[in-house]
């Protein structure tokens, strides 16, 4: 045996998402001993995260962590942790709707949630939120199924369709759907709209600083003016939403919005917030459909009104990616079709320290 901690890790995709998963029990049960074996697997601190798993990018520096519900409604929890790349930083301030399409699969496949002959319904509480969401995973005989015949922009090749909905979105971390107290507010001269629903954000007409909102997301990545400016909108944001110095959580996510152009309901680009995402966040996806339905958000006035129950169809740079709003029990839910693939089962290794010890 080498001197390296050996930790059970499951690598999967989740929508246009990667990352490792963990049961919760695997980890330390301390949060800086957690932080330091998940910045050690991932190789954090560098770039392209040479000396771990991590892709070197966002969308591949996730972490996904499950254990038994701690809430009676839920059949498990999700912990979703953002591991920054070039910093040694574990932010488990947002949650992740991409990753959350593979929960489900993980979670029956690892025995938390029993596999049903057709289809498998697991609600699942993300623990960042404190949100519930419901994930139909396709089963057959007690298997979690894979292989179909759905397709998602951002990602090659079909897969089976798992349906995600989630109940009562509004207020994921601040509690309001409008934390300002407002839909429309002015930052540096700039309408902007600060929604929280799934996920907070900086809602922003790409005209306002300067682009069309077309540009494909390396272009957009590469504009150091831009990113400064969203960097400086957000940031003011953040404290109007009530979240504080922003400075290193990766909440709220600048987005740019325009009108649509391929025949959709609104076009984005959706910010990590210093780098334009390749294609949407699921999570993203929710609140912008949310913005886009409610009067008085600059969305709603590239749109125009909306009623419930409808169909948003967001163009993002890889594609676009529908989601189905209608009203339950007197709140919005929002539905959308996501896709995951189990891609290497073993152990990651994590280089010990005495913040690390208690990982067996």
């Amino acid at each position: 045996m080498n001197d390296l901690i050996r930790i059970p890790c499951v690598l999967m995709r989740g929508g246009t998402s990667r990352g490792p998963f963990f049961l919760a029990s695997d980890l330390p049960s301390d949060q800086a001993g957690r932080d330091a074996t998940l910045l050690s697997i991932m190789g954090s601190g560098h770039p392209l995260q040479i000396d771990g798993i991590g892709g070197g990018n966002p969308v591949t520096s996730k972490v996904a962590i499950i254990g038994p519900a701690s809430v009676p409604e839920a059949d498990i929890d999700y912990l979703f942790a953002q591991v920054r790349t070039d910093r040694q930083i574990v932010d488990y301030s947002p949650n992740c709707g991409n990753m959350l399409a593979a929960v489900g699969p993980f979670a029956i496949e690892a025995g938390l949630v029993p596999a049903g002959n057709f289809d498998t319904l697991v609600r699942i509480h993300n623990v960042n939120t404190g949100k519930i969401i419901e994930a139909k995973v396709p089963t057959r005989k007690g298997e979690v199924i894979y292989l179909g015949d759905a397709s998602i922009d951002g990602v090659p090749g079909l897969a089976a369709p798992i349906a995600l909905t989630f109940l009562d979105a509004a207020g994921a971390k601040t509690g309001r759907l409008f934390p300002t107290g407002k839909p429309l507010d002015v930052i540096d001269g700039v309408e902007i709209t600060a929604i929280d629903c799934a996920i907070p954000m900086v809602l922003i007409r790409a005209a306002d600083v300067g682009v069309t909102g077309y540009e494909d997301a390396e272009s957009l990545s590469a504009n150091r003016q831009l990113i400064d400016r969203l960097a400086s909108i957000r940031t003011e944001a953040g404290l109007l939403m009530g979240m504080g110095d922003v400075s290193d959580m990766v909440i709220p996510k600048p987005v740019l919005i325009s009108p649509a152009k391929k025949g959709g309901t609104i076009s984005v680009r959706y910010f990590m917030p210093n780098d334009c995402h390749p294609a949407l966040a699921t999570t993203g996806a929710v609140g912008i459909a949310t913005a886009a339905t409610t009067s008085g958000t600059v969305a709603a006035q590239i749109v125009g009104e909306q009623l419930l129950p409808t169909l948003v169809r967001i163009e993002h740079p890889s594609g676009r990616i529908d989601v189905q709003l209608e009203t339950r029990n007197g709140s919005t839910v929002a539905g959308l079709v996501r896709t995951a693939r189990r891609l290497f089962e073993g152990y990651a290794f994590a280089k010990p320290n005495e913040r690390v010890e208690n990982a067996a």
